[in-house]
């Protein structure tokens, strides 16, 4: 369970008022002391993440929230925090604290995951302190509710069961390249070696493809990009398709037959993770950019950069190639995102492994909603080695817009 990565798990924040009992109830959640409880309102400040298990849904991801009704200027960071949290949430708790009764904080919180059309349960927190009537506050919030005490662990197994019923049935992501494949087809995977390789293990993407190829009974064989000619040359069955890193596309291209299947690693995680109709139609934008365009390159993750890495080097240097000139580019990295969208003439994002489908999904939504053309490094490297087209075959509908 602990393995499992934290972009593959259901999301479940818990949110609400300031000292509802949001930490305390993670707390008999989880049966452990993770968050920090205090009569003082506003203990919680940033998010926190807390890996656990609810059968049968499996591994999840249990975020503590500041409280909706925070005050002050730090209360506004806090509250947008919070905000930020949703957009890589699955499933919700509101927290109601029967002391109080049903406030405007609550009803806004609601509306905004209704509108964002996150699955929501209602809790009522405190059980053990007030008489509680469930139905008068039902009324109010327009919601059904749980009664519970994170103090006594009454109605933490039912909280346990309407998770499980209210869970999305299709939170995960969907196959990553287990829909282009066979029982018994094998698939030959390209994972350079070098300077930006991450000693003695394989990076995420790399990792998790090779168990989908498993998961679906084919064959996965695993070569550098300098030995792949000769893995093929020795393979007595012609392979089904070859995934490579992104950045041996131009070689791995030249080696891999015309009718075998060719993409790449990051071309499977921007349908496993994003909308890769999207993100092809973002592509084509990349030969409209002029000198002085403001470009956004957009990493989820945060990582010891290499020289000549490829966010910070590589592609700004085919930016400026296919620009014909200097471009104002500029970097976002980890869970932020900024905000000021609409002044970027093109966002070229990473391959997303690091982030859960919900989170890149809203990514996408946001550049779409502000009129900018968004494309991951995969197609962005496809596109300007020329093979874009050829690694688009094995996605018909991507490759419908691609040609459209």
């Amino acid at each position: 369970m602990q393995d499992t990565p934290k972009s593959n798990r259901l999301h479940i924040a818990i949110v609400g008022r300031r000292n509802g009992g949001k930490s305390s109830l993670i707390n008999a959640l989880t049966n452990q002391d993770i968050a920090l409880v205090s009569d003082i309102p506003g203990t919680t400040t940033d998010p926190v993440f807390k890996a656990m298990e609810i059968l049968p849904i499996g591994p999840c991801m249990i975020i503590d929230t500041a409280g909706f009704d925070d005050t002050g200027d730090l209360g506004e960071l806090r509250i947008k925090k919070t905000r930020e949290v949703l957009n890589q949430t699955d499933l919700a708790v509101l927290v109601i604290d029967p002391l109080v009764g049903i406030t405007g904080s609550d009803l806004e919180i609601k509306t905004e995951i209704e509108t964002r059309k996150i699955p929501l349960v209602g809790v009522v927190n405190k059980s053990d302190l007030a008489d509680i009537d469930t139905v008068a506050l039902e009324k109010q919030l327009g919601l059904p509710l749980i009664k519970v005490s994170a103090a006594t662990g009454q109605g933490i197994d039912e909280l346990k069961e309407r998770i499980i019923q209210a869970a999305p049935f299709n939170f995960e992501e969907p196959a990553i390249v287990g829909d282009l494949i066979e029982p018994g087809d094998v698939c030959i995977l390209v994972a350079p070696v070098d300077g930006a390789a991450p000693k003695g293990r394989l990076i995420l993407p790399q990792v998790q493809t090779i168990r989908d190829i498993l998961d679906h009974a084919a064959i996965s064989v695993v070569v550098q990009d300098t030995e792949l000619q000769e893995a093929l040359n020795k393979l007595t069955q012609k392979p089904k398709i070859v995934i490579t890193d992104s950045q041996a596309f131009a070689r791995v291209a030249v080696d891999t037959p015309d009718d075998v299947g060719l993409t790449s690693f990051s071309i499977l995680y921007a349908q496993y993770k994003g909308d890769l109709v999207e993100l092809i139609r973002g592509a084509k934008a990349i030969k409209s950019l002029q000198p002085g365009d403001k470009v956004l390159i957009a990493e989820a993750c945060t990582h010891h950069r290499q020289p000549d890495d490829i966010g910070k080097y590589q592609i700004p240097r085919w930016l400026r190639q296919q620009a014909g000139g200097e471009l104002d580019i500029q970097w976002s990295s980890g869970m932020g995102y900024p905000e000021n969208l609409e002044e970027y003439k093109l966002i070229i994002h990473c391959g997303a492994c690091m982030i859960n489908r919900r989170q890149m999904l809203h990514r996408i939504r946001k550049a779409r909603e502000k009129g900018v053309p968004i494309v991951n490094y995969g197609v962005f490297l496809a596109y300007v080695n020329g093979i874009l087209d050829r690694a688009l075959k094995p996605f018909p509908a991507a490759d419908r817009a691609f040609r459209e």
